[in-house]
């Protein structure tokens, strides 16, 4: 079987691109994807996709992998990258990048594995350092850090008026369809002296 992976680091990002491309090129070479994993997390987390096609590969039922970048696999450094491929290739699957460039073939391809998995380990260590460099901006100038809490006024009121009556926070997310942890924020940056007093329970910052 013919097999295809594809990743993105959040559930709002678009995996369109990738699956276009690969698309494409399986067309121009009349080649058919018999399975497709897709998972939207980032690389340094769980990857429930990634580990179901370990498993057909590990049982032999995979014999071609397209990517649209290696880096979609993973960003763990020149040994995690090299340890994945060998698996693959030990297990009878060949893996195609479609965007790398590199054939991963002939007594060059270690090195070439070996700087594309350097490469890819010097990116997500760029993306922490960006990430934190914002947030720390954004904290010196006194703004909040996360995504904006999407509440209109009028649900506003119905969660003030709900917490007034000693409803907890999750029963208001409930409710009114939201997260936990969205109501949470919100009642701690708009608080009444009704309120305020009541945010004992703990939720993570943010919508999610």
């Amino acid at each position: 079987m013919i097999a295809a992976y594809l990743r993105v680091s959040s559930k709002s990002q678009d995996l369109k691109t990738q699956r276009d491309a690969i698309q494409r090129l399986c067309k121009a070479r009349r080649e058919r994807i018999d399975l497709v994993f897709e998972d939207r997390v980032s690389s340094r987390n769980e990857r429930p996709q990634l580990n179901a096609l370990r498993e057909f590969i590990r049982g032999g039922q995979v014999r071609k992998l397209y990517v649209f970048r290696l880096d979609r696999l993973t960003r763990g450094g020149v040994c995690e990258m090299l340890n994945l491929m060998n698996e693959f290739r030990d297990h009878g699957c060949e893996v195609e990048s479609i965007a790398d460039g590199f054939g991963f073939q002939g007594p060059a391809r270690d090195v070439v594995l070996a700087v594309i998995g350097m490469c890819a380990q010097l990116e997500r260590a760029a993306i922490t350092e960006r990430v934190a460099a914002a947030r720390a901006r954004k904290e010196a100038a006194g703004e909040a850090w996360g995504r904006p809490t999407v509440i209109s006024p009028e649900i506003g009121e119905r969660i003030h008026a709900m917490r007034r009556h000693d409803y907890s926070i999750r029963r208001i997310a409930k409710k009114l369809g939201l997260v936990p942890s969205t109501v949470h924020l919100w009642l701690s940056r708009n608080p009444t002296p009704q309120t305020d007093f009541l945010l004992d329970e703990k939720f993570p910052a943010g919508n999610a």
